[in-house]
């Protein structure tokens, strides 16, 4: 409910009244504007789940979501970080976190949302590339270090 509904909610209302022109929100300077909300709702989803006790590795998956945008959104000032490339590169060493190495070959759907946001040309190769690092990096840490 907090980390995808609101959110898309929220950005179709942002479509709806003209503040963006597409869900994925491609210009930089709207990005700044739609990221602390969404970090507000994953906060109080987070805030809910400790009320409620939820499962440890829940918890850590939505807090390493909330941990790479608090990454992304400082960097996306200045340049345009691909938000795609760092949440599926999250995912997969969350994945690989909880399940192993054979998860590694879910790279291969992190190659391939980067060669789509670069053919789209929504996002230079540096700008996937150093999307993905960020979302694994951060995510596969913060999910390690809250599950534990």
């Amino acid at each position: 409910m907090f980390a995808a509904v609101i959110p898309i909610v929220y950005i179709t209302y942002g479509i709806r009244k003209g503040q963006w022109a597409d869900r994925h929100v491609g210009q930089r300077q709207r990005r700044l504007l739609l990221i602390p909300v969404i970090m507000t709702s994953v906060g109080a989803g987070i805030g809910g789940m400790l009320w409620l006790d939820a499962p440890r590795p829940m918890l850590a998956l939505v807090a390493a979501m909330l941990a790479t945008l608090a990454v992304l959104l400082p960097v996306t000032a200045f340049w345009k970080i691909s938000v795609h490339c760092a949440v599926s590169a999250g995912a997969v060493a969350m994945l690989a976190i909880t399940y192993g190495a054979l998860v590694w070959l879910a790279v291969l759907v992190v190659v391939a949302i980067a060669w789509s946001r670069v053919e789209l040309r929504a996002h230079t190769l540096a700008q996937t590339m150093a999307g993905a690092l960020a979302g694994a990096v951060v995510a596969g840490l913060v999910f390690a270090t809250v599950s534990a």
